[in-house]
């Protein structure tokens, strides 16, 4: 039986999530803040490839960001 429970914080996602290319990691994660978005999984490296992390819009879609950067560690 699938579970229709969302994910628990800091927790990996086991479905499609729309994941977007940003230009400033830390930038427009304060917009999605201050705009009433909720971290659900905390900024990351890959390592020498990118940032990436997931957050709740206001309704409790999950969805990612996602910058570039080869000194990502």
């Amino acid at each position: 039986m699938l579970s229709s429970a969302p994910p628990d914080a800091n927790q990996g996602l086991n479905a499609y999530v729309c994941t977007i290319g940003v230009e400033d990691y830390d930038t427009t994660e304060a917009k999605i803040i201050k705009n009433g978005g909720r971290v659900a999984m905390s900024k990351n490296a890959l390592p020498g490839m990118a940032w990436q992390g997931y957050y709740y819009d206001a309704e409790g879609n999950i969805f990612g960001i996602h910058q570039p950067d080869v000194h990502a560690k």
